[in-house]
């Protein structure tokens, strides 16, 4: 009998004042980013990357 594996979720904790943005870089990959300019370097890796919140 197989066994099912869990997902791992890997969260870091989170820091007082900072705004987190979600970026989805593909269609299974969600990152948060704490800065627009951490964005252009995403973005060069994922040309697909968009910002969903």
């Amino acid at each position: 009998m197989s066994r099912k594996k869990k997902q791992l979720v890997l969260t870091q904790p989170v820091k007082d004042g900072i705004k987190l943005i979600k970026v989805r870089l593909d269609k299974r990959t969600v990152i948060t980013i704490s800065d627009l300019k951490k964005l252009a370097f995403w973005k060069a890796r994922y040309p697909q990357a968009e910002v969903i919140g």
